[in-house]
């Protein structure tokens, strides 16, 4: 890959890793700030489900955050837009769409046929 797309790709990245880490820093405070004494079962009950929603948004953040970073050092050592399968480029479309992607569309789709069978056994 051009060192003009690489850096396009590190960008993206970067900024998307910046924006994650910042909301799950807000998340955070937003959980230890928030001292509402409630007297409602209902209300409690809400604040909790609540909470526990974030908390799993940000645990998917987090798996994205690692793979924000794992991308981040495959730009560094050569190896980031590559199938870990085949070793084919990926495409680029596909790395638009999903920046973290470590296979190309044909291995995906036939990894993804394999894991459906697998399952309806």
């Amino acid at each position: 890959m051009e060192t003009e797309r690489l850096d396009f790709f590190k960008n993206l990245l970067q900024e998307r890793l910046e924006r994650l880490l910042q909301e799950a820093g807000e998340t955070l405070g937003d959980l230890t700030d928030d001292k509402e004494s409630l007297a409602d079962a209902l209300d409690i009950a809400t604040m909790e489900s609540n909470r526990d929603f974030q908390l799993r948004i940000r645990d998917r953040e987090r798996v994205y955050i690692r793979k924000i970073q794992q991308a981040l050092h495959q730009i560094e050592n050569g190896e980031y837009g590559y199938c870990t399968i085949c070793g084919e480029e990926i495409g680029e479309q596909r790395l638009i769409a999903r920046i973290v992607a470590t296979h190309c569309i044909d291995c995906k789709t036939e990894a993804e046929q394999l894991e459906r069978r697998s399952r309806s056994y």
